[in-house]
């Protein structure tokens, strides 16, 4: 594995690093190898002029109710301890641009709105905000299309940890780029960047997770693998939050050098920051500073310091200049009110100074003949890879990514094999009489029982642990919703949902001396594989609905409790009220312990009877229905049942994940 500090490369080196990136090459092939193919594209990207204009951004916040004098009520005053709804301006009339070739640094105090303001620029994570202002691309709104155009290197490195580096890269060219593109040059074009951002020696290894315990790569390699699935398509537009976070200072002149490279190619990148060095600060072309949602400048580090200077804050000598500007505009704890008059008057300074003019001359009124080449260009849909190409990667995806877990896959099959071997062994050998009614029911009801649980809570575990992940690839217009929801249901349905099913049922039912004919067993395995599927169907909806796995294994439980009390067993669904008992036909133990019952006992003709007992007695398999008042007429019904569920709440999942991931205006 690759340690995090890597030497830092020679002019010569990043100039050929810089080619590859850009898919650029001597011999006069294109970035994917082909000398006419169709990633030519990709050679070349067309400039783009980032402005935005009096943008403001609102949100609702939680605020203590106070009394007129603006002292908190006091323990027994009306409406104590209620709180309010105020709307926060966030962000107030912040103007500015990103030209072609720079790098942009966005900086400031914590809680200044230095990320608000990336998100709201490339128009991600609006949730529960109100935007109002313009946002330009080459002079012209694009929506939903700015995911297609640039790229967001988030803060927050998000992989499934069991695929290695260069697989995680393959599924990113799979469904960023387009359709047209040959799988070969595709790989050639993974390999590049690679080799490029320095992630050779460690392109086979897996990408880990150090808070589930899997060993991986090092925190500096995740951050260049951040970047080397962005870089993949040659974005002219790159967003970067806090691209040095966890990193050290070595590291991160290292990932801003990278991202300074990137930009000299013609680029536009902006950056949040939060005090870098002040070798770092100096690889930036500009800064943006921003202070209680305002702006207080924009332009280059000199600039800044002249600025600051004429207000009457001059930065020591030898002093880390970013350091400064974030000290001189930072509200002190005790001292609130004085740092909020001197940022005001800062913000007030710029807004009306000649620098701030020149910024808002520069803002293009009109869509410009670049950006039509440009959106020409760009397509109605976000993605780039068809539906079917999007299925395709992440089915492959989701089976490397399973493959990797072999362990779980033993500890599945020996749990099926273990508690199938109990259950027969305790229920062995069970004969067709009184007490062996009750015995091999009981049995039915178990495997019903231990299938429930046991997949359900497997299931409810799915999404929370990648809903991150997927709302962030969704969003960037890698796939639908439809494909990795799907691919998920199927990958697993192979093993997980057919074979173990199938032996799960096979031990106890020859051993306990169920009913022996072949085509009766037949029918047991698919009422077994039914039960399972119906099971993972219910954990999928509670899975989708979940924030968190402890809050997705904390409502499974008070939720299956009443499913298993309409089974039928506990107690008879004749008894029960007919205002609740439709609640039954949601539970897949009614109708799988009905369509056992049916098939053990509907051609048992004959149950003995001992002598001189008191008890009524049922004396063939009719009587064992009429008792828990099932009909053997309705075997089919329970068939079309289970199918219905598993459908329906596999359905319910997929309309619950959509809503989850659905594209905020």
């Amino acid at each position: 594995m690759e340690p995090d500090n890597i030497p830092l490369v020679s002019n010569f080196e990043k100039q050929q690093n810089r080619s590859k990136i850009n898919g650029r090459h001597g011999n006069g092939t294109n970035g994917y190898g082909a000398a006419n193919g169709k990633g030519d594209k990709y050679n070349e990207f067309p400039p783009v002029l980032l402005s935005w204009e009096d943008v403001v951004v609102k949100g609702a916040a939680k605020v203590e109710k106070q009394s007129w004098l603006g002292k908190r009520k006091k323990k027994g005053d009306p409406e104590v301890g209620k709180t309010v709804m105020e709307t926060k301006e966030i962000l107030r009339r912040v103007t500015g641009i990103a030209e072609p070739g720079t790098l942009t640094a966005i900086m400031g105090a914590s809680g200044a709105g230095k990320t608000t303001l990336l998100n709201t620029l490339n128009l991600r994570s609006r949730e529960g905000l109100e935007v109002s202002g313009s946002i330009l691309v080459n002079g012209r709104p694009l929506g939903h299309q700015m995911a297609r155009l640039s790229a967001y290197v988030q803060q927050d490195d998000l992989f499934l940890s069991n695929l290695t580096v260069k697989e995680h890269l393959l599924f990113q060219a799979r469904v960023r780029m387009d359709g047209e593109i040959p799988m070969t040059s595709r790989v050639h074009r993974v390999d590049e960047v690679i080799r490029a951002l320095g992630l050779s020696k460690c392109s086979d290894t897996v990408i880990g997770n150090p808070d589930r315990g899997i060993k991986g790569i090092s925190g500096g390699e995740r951050k260049r693998l951040s970047f080397a699935s962005e870089v993949l398509t040659n974005p002219s537009l790159m967003f970067c939050d806090e691209p040095t976070s966890g990193l050290d200072s070595f590291m991160a002149q290292n990932v801003v050098e990278t991202l300074r490279d990137l930009a000299s190619e013609g680029r536009t990148i902006l950056s949040t920051i939060h005090q870098p060095s002040s070798e770092v600060f100096a690889m930036f072309d500009r800064i943006l500073l921003i202070a209680e949602g305002r702006t207080a400048f924009i332009g280059t580090t000199k600039e800044a310091l002249q600025f600051f200077s004429e207000l009457g804050y001059v930065c020591p000598k030898n002093y880390n200049p970013a350091d400064f500007f974030i000290q001189t505009l930072a509200i002190v704890p005790g001292e609130e009110n004085e740092c909020k008059r001197k940022v005001e008057a800062i913000t007030d300074a710029y807004n009306v100074s000649e620098k701030s003019r020149k910024i808002r001359a520069k803002v293009p009124p009109t869509m410009t003949n670049e950006l039509q080449a440009l959106d020409d260009e760009v397509e109605k849909s976000p993605y780039k890879a068809t539906w079917w190409q999007q299925f395709r990667a992440c089915m492959w995806r989701a089976y490397q990514n399973n493959k990797r877990e072999p362990l779980m896959t033993t500890v599945r099959f020996t749990q099926t094999v273990i508690i199938a071997l109990i259950l027969g062994l305790v229920f062995l050998r069970q004969h067709i009489n009184q007490e062996g009614i009750q015995n091999i029911n009981g049995c039915f009801f178990i495997l019903i029982t231990n299938a429930a649980f046991s997949n359900t809570f497997a299931a409810v575990q799915i999404f929370p642990l990648e809903m991150a992940l997927i709302k962030r690839e969704h969003f960037n217009g890698m796939y639908r919703v439809d494909a990795v929801f799907l691919s998920k249901v199927l990958v697993e349905l192979p093993f997980q949902y057919l074979f173990l099913p199938v032996i799960f049922i096979t031990i106890p039912y020859w051993l306990v001396g169920m009913y022996p004919h072949l085509s009766n067993f037949v029918i047991a395995c698919i009422i077994s594989i039914l039960v399972t599927n119906s099971a993972v169907s219910f954990g999928y909806m509670l899975s989708a609905m979940s924030g968190t796995v402890a809050i997705a294994l904390a409502i499974t439980p008070p939720l299956l409790l009443p499913f298993m009390l309409f089974g039928g067993l506990f107690i008879n669904l004749a008894d029960i009220s007919p205002y609740i008992r439709w609640l039954s036909r949601l539970s897949w133990f009614s109708y799988s312990f009905e369509a056992f019952l049916i098939n053990q006992w509907e051609d048992i003709d004959h149950i003995a009877c001992p002598l001189n007992e008191s008890l009524p007695c049922i004396s063939n398999g009719d009587l064992v229905l009429e008792t828990y008042s099932f009909s053997k007429s309705d075997l089919a019904t329970d068939f079309i049942g289970l199918f219905g569920l598993i459908i329906g709440y596999r359905l319910a999942s997929y309309i619950i994940l959509l809503f989850r991931c659905r594209r905020k205006k």
